[in-house]
């Protein structure tokens, strides 16, 4: 067990399940973990109770891998979503995937007052930092918040006001060590909600060689949604 990039993997048989059977291997893996975190986050406000009449969803880190199936599968539960973006040029395939307003991503990168308007009934967070803290102050009241990635830091500069006074509940979402049943819901929803044609959107192809940039690349900011990689060229 040493991770992915290989042909061949020796893992615990608990670590693994059933692919679904409206999945081939190569579009299971374009969707990949950050696909099905996306699943868990949304599992998660479904299961929380957070209905699409009670107000839009943000989804921040768009248009990365967790953010571009997360706005796929929240439009397909039927909720309203507002998409963080960096560049113009994202709306366009943010809006291809279902998003149905934008906010630029850095309203929200930056220190922010305790409590913030109240504006999203639910948030799917992969981001972290201060970019959680404002979203968590912009939630409303008994609303929730999913946290399961830390792109901009691993830090929480904030306040409990939110959640004592808004009684706001933030959700922690684990990829890794999360039970098998929650795990077979999160691919069952992917099986049934994500529209196939997105995963070509979603997903692009590199070869092995190429691995190396196209991480530098995730890291800078340049890639938008799933990176592939051809382990046999």
């Amino acid at each position: 067990h040493w991770g992915g990039l290989a042909t061949k993997a020796r893992l615990k048989g608990d670590w693994l399940i059933k692919l679904p059977s409206g999945f081939s291997g190569k579009e299971a893996m374009a969707i990949g973990t950050a696909g099905y975190t996306a699943s868990l986050s949304v599992d998660a406000l479904v299961k929380f109770g957070v209905t699409p009449d009670q107000g839009p969803i943000l989804v921040t880190g768009t248009p990365g891998g967790v953010g571009s199936v997360a706005v796929a599968l929240l439009k397909k539960a039927g909720y309203t979503v507002t998409a963080s973006y960096g560049e113009e040029s994202e709306k366009e395939y943010l809006t291809s995937l279902g998003a149905d307003d934008f906010i630029q991503r850095e309203e929200l990168a930056g220190p922010g007052k305790p409590l913030q308007k109240e504006l999203w009934a639910g948030v799917v967070d992969s981001v972290g930092s201060h970019t959680l803290v404002n979203a968590i102050a912009q939630t409303k009241y008994r609303g929730a918040v999913t946290a399961c990635g830390l792109a901009q830091g691993a830090d929480l500069p904030g306040s409990v006001m939110p959640l004592i006074l808004r009684g706001v509940t933030v959700l922690g979402i684990d990829s890794v060590m999360c039970p098998k049943g929650p795990r077979m819901d999160a691919w069952a929803r992917l099986d049934r909600d994500l529209d196939r044609s997105l995963i070509g959107l979603i997903g692009h192809e590199v070869g092995l060689s190429e691995a190396m940039q196209a991480g530098a690349d995730i890291v800078a900011g340049k890639i938008r949604g799933r990176v592939l990689v051809d382990v046999n060229r």
